[in-house]
């Protein structure tokens, strides 16, 4: 499909998603938030594609935050169509069976910073800077933010961001654990790729299940959890991958994975 909005480019197994709004700071609208649901539901599909990366064109911005100018005219209703939107793509970010990277190479406020947090990583420029400023607008955060950040850096910490609006630079955001990784700006995609290449190489299967576990494991009981482990353990030793990857190591050989 032809977007346009976005670009998706793809790189051997590893798919670049970059929102294509430079001149408004990549800021998302309901146009944008569209297409990549579209996008994402589309990569779901490709069996070439191994990981998927999210990032902003240019160098200021993964994404600065949402189109204000859309927002100032919204009702209620309108408004909760608008989160919807956003809270859905979260979702199918995270329940992806493919692992997803942020590339933050600029800005990444407002909905820029709940997108990176709907993915499963997320690699940082050390010119990056994140943010929850909703407050600062008279509105908190729609797209899952106040749920998701707090899953990741604590309570503390999320309700410091968010209810002070105030911005953190890269440095910060690794150090409370906002960011995974921080690389100088020439050096992220180079980054992000590697990491691509060594997800790829594994068995598709038993990526999809882990990243499916932790997710789901989130919101159980430690003992549920496991339960759920142990079963989904035992039916990956019904898998083509799991003989091909098992014998592959006795024969010291690299494996050749079909995703079955």
């Amino acid at each position: 499909m032809d977007f346009q909005h976005i670009s998706v480019e793809r790189r051997d197994h590893l798919a670049v998603v970059t929102i294509q709004r430079e001149k408004a700071l990549n800021a998302l609208s309901s146009e944008v938030l569209s297409e990549l649901a579209t996008a994402s539901a589309e990569l779901e599909l490709d069996d070439g594609v191994a990981v998927v990366a999210l990032t902003g064109a240019g160098a200021k911005a993964l994404v600065a935050g949402a189109d204000i100018g859309e927002m100032l005219e919204l009702g209620p209703m309108e408004a909760q169509a608008l989160s919807e939107m956003g809270a859905n793509l979260g979702s199918s970010i995270e329940s992806s069976a493919k692992p997803w990277i942020a590339a933050v190479n600029g800005f990444a406020l407002g909905g820029g910073c709940e997108l990176a947090l709907a993915c499963d990583f997320i690699y940082a420029s050390s010119k990056a800077r994140f943010g929850q400023p909703e407050v600062k607008l008279g509105v908190i955060p729609g797209f899952g933010g106040t749920q998701r950040l707090m899953r990741r850096v604590g309570v503390a910490k999320a309700k410091q961001l968010i209810l002070t609006g105030d911005m953190i630079g890269a440095a910060e955001a690794l150090r409370i654990g906002l960011a995974d990784a921080v690389f100088e700006p020439e050096q992220l995609m180079d980054e992000v790729a590697k990491t691509a290449a060594i997800i790829a190489a594994n068995g598709p299967v038993a990526v999809a299940e882990a990243k499916r576990l932790i997710h789901v494991g989130q919101s159980m009981s430690l003992d549920s959890a496991i339960l759920l482990e142990e079963r989904s353990f035992a039916s990956l030793f019904d898998t083509d991958d799991q003989t091909e990857g098992m014998r592959a190591f006795l024969d010291k050989r690299s494996p050749s994975f079909q995703g079955k």
